[in-house]
């Protein structure tokens, strides 16, 4: 078994890169589908899993790479730079270390390996349509009856759920407790009596998000992780380190790559005002890949991020909207949807990238969150 964190970083990187090239089909690479379903990525979630290489952090023992924070860093951007399609990774990103740090010896025997093999696709069910960044409100319940959780309410922007099997869920189990004292983790049966999941357009007519009904479902005690009313703090730290890969500039920098095939074949650099605006757009792109790079040092040395990381995400999210925005801009009337811009360079999907551009300000816990948690936590204001 290789010690991939032994190796020097740069040799790390090109192993990876290498076997990334000869193993991820050309046919999936840069798709225009962001959320693809497993089927859609199947060939390539399993070339991963067969690769070993499926679960980077997690431990070897588990079926893991056991990478560091900083082989990690490589892994992901990596990934992004060459393009790889994003595979269904509620399962290798969330579920997977929620059990490894919280669930029991059963819990980890059964359903680690079904998320290695594929056979079980996962969903998250955090945010409800009054409780999405204000999470800590939600209303989702759970009643123990004997031996088994029954459990009623809703969740929305469920991403995925209509090709999930199985769903980690926040649910209160304590009404009078404060609100962040009274939540608790279950792991939920999606083929469960009582389950109704109804699919959301999303701007591109993709249904990849969803609203999920439980109506007095029944769950076994067994799968809660964790202790009782312990969720929240559970919940915070599975999603540890999310805000810096939000914050990454790979977005933004296949943006640009794309604004400058469309600007070249348009002779939009012989236009000062473009240009004055482009330099200015390229600039950001430089300036968010240094402030990637300083954050991701404090990873790579073994720190531990503060608030401030909330900044990461703004910059990366709002320059990837204007970098998409003067694409439109300049395609005019070419820019259609699910039809690329023929240029002598390659095709541009202007239309597909600024509809993309307008989600990631929100995910993840939106770019308003994002100030507020930056003015409380790092300036200290009321």
């Amino acid at each position: 078994m290789t010690n991939w964190n032994a190796l020097s970083d740069d040799e790390f990187r090109q192993i990876f890169r290498d076997w990334v090239l000869e193993n991820c089909p050309e046919s999936l690479r840069y798709m225009r589908k962001q959320r693809p379903l497993y089927e859609e990525v199947k060939e390539w979630y399993q070339a991963l899993a067969n690769k070993g290489w499926l679960a980077p952090v997690w431990p070897v023992e588990y079926g893991g790479m056991g990478l560091n924070p900083a082989k990690h860093m490589i892994y992901v951007e990596e990934w992004g730079r060459l393009g790889c399609p994003r595979i269904p990774d509620h399962g290798i990103g969330l579920t997977g270390p929620l059990l490894l740090q919280y669930g029991t010896d059963a819990q980890k025997q059964y359903f680690l390996p079904r998320i290695l093999s594929g056979e079980d696709m996962w969903c998250q069910g955090y945010s409800e349509p009054n409780a999405g960044s204000d999470l800590a409100s939600l209303r989702t319940h759970a009643v123990l009856e004997g031996d088994e959780f029954v459990v009623n309410g809703q969740k929305i922007w469920t991403t995925l759920a209509t090709c999930a099997n199985w769903i980690f869920l926040l649910v209160r189990t304590d009404r009078e407790a404060k609100p962040q004292r009274g939540i608790s983790v279950l792991l939920v049966d999606m083929t469960s009596p009582g389950v109704d999941v109804r699919p959301i357009a999303n701007l591109r007519g993709e249904e990849d998000f969803c609203e999920v009904f439980f109506d007095n479902v029944r769950v076994p005690k067994a799968n809660l992780v964790g202790e009782l009313n312990q969720g929240w703090t559970i919940a915070k730290s599975v999603l540890g380190h999310e805000r810096i890969f939000l914050g990454a500039p790979t977005r933004a920098e296949i943006a640009l790559g794309r604004l400058d095939k469309l600007a070249a074949s348009k002779n939009a650099f012989e236009d000062s005002a473009f240009l004055s605006r482009y330099a200015q757009l390229r600039l950001e792109v430089y300036d968010l890949g240094s402030s990637y790079e300083r954050y991701a040092k404090v990873l790579r040395n073994g720190g531990e991020l503060g608030a401030d990381v909330s900044v990461l995400k703004i910059v990366a999210t709002e320059l990837y909207q204007r970098i998409t925005e003067e694409m439109l801009a300049l395609a005019g009337e070419e820019a259609r949807y699910n039809d690329d811009i023929q240029t002598s360079l390659g095709a541009v999907d202007a239309m597909n990238l600024f509809l993309d551009s307008r989600a990631p300000a929100i995910f993840g816990g939106s770019n308003e969150i994002q100030r507020n948690i930056l003015a409380k936590a790092v300036l200290q204001l009321p």
